[in-house]
């Protein structure tokens, strides 16, 4: 694994490539159980947020992800122009700690998803901790075949399979209620909106640390962004859907567990848990691969092998003793963290810098011409932070607005008036 840009020869991955890598990723529990946080809201009102924050999410995953199609820079490396070698070097610690805090989710979703259908089994398969060391240990096998040949094509047949079975819990969900009745439930006002808009809108920003990791690959940049945001925008949209609407009939705190009861009451158990398997695996490996380039982004003398393996072990151990209860605040906090931080780095790519790196003027090897080269871009670092602090104070107070697009654009507006009538930027 190398953090310098990818070759033209190493790249590979066509449209159809990015779409099913997105669309396995966004095959999860944790986004049908993030998707019945919007129950309160109502049906209507509901799918609105999800259709409206995952156009927004995705627009700036997209984005995050053509700088790295054209440049073949990892994620974390293309924070480094806009803060600064030690800058990204923060952005990197605190991107490996979000990656393994989410991974070590999706294993505790899937545990308690495994224990329930374990129980028709009896014995070990009850235990929640015993599928979350079997699906974690199953990462871990899948993170031994790194080559992209051979990720590529077990990518294709898992997510195939896990997009099939997906079908089939829908059509079981949309014969099991009645959906003209979703319209008469009455909404929850302590529920905003534009909360709800973040709840939704986090889910893709989480991966905007990781996208460009997997863009860097693309033949085609144009095709590599279109099919990022529809397999991504499809997928995600249609789990947070399926979530908001078991959730709604039910009153279930758990749609996801519902859904598989459901699967496993009509005989369908095998199918259920091998989505359980796979569909975290295939969500899981993305944040074990883009933690070891953020590692490697820290410091290129780590081993990237053993790098990822430390990872998966460290996820693992975290999903044993993780709060769930957390979830929810999790999200936000993920919102808070990069959001922001990524209103930066595309203000400073899309517009101070129309679009272009002149790598020989920059420091990303060591060499440049900023003032805060080798260190922080201070502009940077406190215009992250007031994006920050403010999608936390609009979070805390619950404002009716939400926080997510006042944090990106306060971040980014803060460091394009300071950086662009300062001649911090000498480009």
């Amino acid at each position: 694994m190398d953090i310098k840009p990818v070759s033209n020869s190493d790249r590979n991955l066509n449209g159809i490539d990015y779409f099913l890598f997105w669309a396995g990723v966004a095959i999860s529990l944790a986004e049908i159980w993030a998707g019945g946080f919007l129950a309160p809201l109502g049906f209507i009102l509901g799918v609105t947020a999800i259709i409206f924050g995952h156009v927004i999410g995705n627009t700036f995953l997209g984005l995050g992800g053509i700088i790295g199609s054209r440049h073949g820079l990892t994620s974390m490396t293309t924070v480094k122009p806009s803060f600064g070698l030690k800058g990204a070097g923060l952005a990197s610690v605190l991107n490996v700690i979000q990656l393994v805090g989410w991974a070590a989710i999706l294993l505790i979703i899937a545990g308690q998803a495994g224990s329930e259908l374990g129980k028709y089994l009896g014995g070990i398969f009850v235990y929640p901790r015993f599928w979350i060391l079997v699906i974690g240990f199953t990462t871990f096998i899948w993170a031994f075949y790194t080559d992209m040949k051979l990720w590529k094509y077990l990518q294709y047949i898992t997510c195939t399979m896990l997009l099939v079975i997906a079908a089939v819990m829908t059509v079981i969900v949309l014969l099991k209620f009645n959906s003209t009745d979703a319209v008469t439930i009455k909404k929850d006002v302590n529920l905003h909106f534009m909360t709800a808009l973040d709840l939704v809108i986090a889910m893709p920003i989480s991966f905007l640390p990781i996208v460009a990791d997997y863009s860097r690959f693309a033949r085609n940049g144009k095709s590599a962004f279109w099919n990022t945001w529809l397999g991504y925008f499809i997928v995600s949209s249609w789990m947070y859907i399926l979530g908001l609407t078991v959730t709604i009939f039910t009153g279930t705190t758990d749609p996801a567990l519902m859904i598989l009861k459901s699967l496993s009451c009509i005989g369908l158990a095998v199918p259920a848990l091998i989505l359980v398997i796979f569909s975290t695996v295939t969500s899981n490996f993305p944040d074990l691969y883009s933690a070891t380039c953020s590692v490697m982004n820290i410091s290129n003398k780590a081993n990237p092998k053993i790098t990822i393996w430390i990872i998966a072990v460290f996820t693992i151990a975290a999903a044993l003793v993780f709060p769930m209860a957390q979830y929810e605040n999790y999200l936000l906090f993920i919102g808070a963290m990069f959001i922001p931080l990524f209103g930066i780095v595309l203000t400073d790519y899309f517009i101070l810098r129309k679009g272009k790196l002149k790598t020989d003027d920059l420091y990303i090897y060591g060499t440049g011409k900023f003032w805060y080269t080798g260190g922080f871009n201070i502009t940077a670092i406190t215009s992250w932070l007031i994006g920050f602090i403010l999608y936390e104070y609009i979070t805390i107070l619950n404002f009716s607005f939400g926080g997510s697009l006042p944090a990106f654009f306060a971040a980014g507006a803060v460091y394009f008036i300071i950086t662009k009538f300062s001649g911090i930027l000498k480009n």
